[in-house]
């Protein structure tokens, strides 16, 4: 289908442009490993771990949602920069399909992230985490599709905003909430009543649960299936908005 073959040009353009220039790919790994190797070893005895393995098991899936939620959600700086330079402009003379130009770039993203996923959880192997191979792969299956929420939402708010001045307070006004109410850092066990009923109206903090439920083995519990769906849903109604945003965009 002619969506596809677009979407795949696109992609392998963006593609070809991250890997000319991978410098944010880099500096997006750089902060994780950091937290991995100096935040991590703090949590065993915060969360009363009996080794380090447990701490992990909990803390990797918690960084691999950041990763994808803040990854991604700060992607729409490039748009905005392509704006700039007429990219989007010149795409209305051009027949791609108007949902392959969100596609294409959300699809690099999702592939970025899972990079630096599977580095992560290599790098955690050591300290003593312990995986299973295919709830692993069920794991990263919902990192995709965070990354590839959160991507759209991003390029959708910059095609409205168009100015890197009024995305980037946005932005960040948004995400700290999110990250203080998902239970990334510390599971939300710890936290009080209030804020564990306030983080079920949470989505990501569903997302949470649901990949450290899948690093633990436990790919039979409940939250993992009632987190796909919530991801599932809020990633297809992202996806639509956004490219009706790049349909407007270059019509």
């Amino acid at each position: 289908m002619k969506i596809f073959r677009d979407t795949w040009l696109i992609f392998s353009r963006q593609f070809q442009l991250l890997l000319r220039n991978p410098v944010w790919l880099i500096v997006g790994i750089v902060q994780p490993v950091f937290y991995l190797f100096l935040f991590a070893p703090l949590l065993k005895p915060a969360l009363g771990a009996q080794t380090n393995a447990e701490a992990y098991q909990v803390f990797v899936p918690g960084l691999l949602v950041m990763l994808a939620i803040f990854g991604a959600l700060f992607t729409g700086f490039g748009l905005i920069a392509e704006l700039r330079a007429g990219v989007i402009e010149r795409s209305r003379v051009t027949p791609v399909s108007r949902v392959a130009l969100l596609l294409g770039r959300s699809l690099r993203d999702v592939v970025s992230l899972l990079f630096q996923a599977v580095l992560i959880t290599v790098l955690a192997i050591p300290f003593g985490l312990s995986v299973n191979i295919g709830d692993v792969l069920l794991a990263y299956i919902l990192l995709g599709l965070i990354t590839l929420l959160c991507s759209a939402v991003s390029y959708g708010v910059a095609l409205k905003v168009r100015s890197e001045d009024a995305l980037a307070p946005l932005l960040n006004t948004v995400s700290q909430p999110v990250l203080l109410t998902a239970g990334i850092l510390l599971p939300l066990t710890l936290a009080p009543v209030w804020l564990r009923n306030v983080s079920k109206w949470n989505p990501f903090s569903w997302a949470v649960d649901g990949v450290r439920a899948l690093f633990a083995g436990e790919a039979a519990s409940a939250v993992v299936w009632q987190s796909g769906l919530i991801i599932v849903g809020l990633t297809a109604l992202a996806v639509f908005w956004a490219a009706r945003s790049f349909a407007k965009s270059v019509r």
